[in-house]
């Protein structure tokens, strides 16, 4: 099943497919849960934080250990999420300073 899945991933496109769609739902992950915490206005700060350092802790996971070297799909999907929750804590500090 795993090998079926890393064979029709192998295409270029599906592939681009894959990691537009990790961004976008990181960016929807980060909203989410700034909206969530926001709610109450007490918690944005420490949310964020919390998140930053889950980050920060999922990246000494991941390039720390040889686990990961092979399988560069799954890592660039994680990279994705990632960015995608970076830049839209970025954006919402915007959105609340203008």
């Amino acid at each position: 099943m795993g090998r079926e899945v890393a064979r029709v991933l192998r295409n270029p496109w599906r592939r681009l497919s894959l990691l537009t769609i990790s961004f976008l739902f990181g960016f929807f992950l980060g909203t989410a849960l700034s909206t969530i915490a926001g709610q109450r206005a007490e918690q944005d700060i420490l949310v964020a934080a919390i998140l930053v350092i889950g980050i920060e802790v999922l990246n000494r996971l991941i390039y720390g250990s040889k686990l990961w070297s092979e399988d560069r799909l799954w890592r660039d999907v994680i990279n994705g999420l990632k960015i995608g929750l970076v830049y839209s804590l970025f954006v919402e500090a915007f959105k609340l300073g203008s």
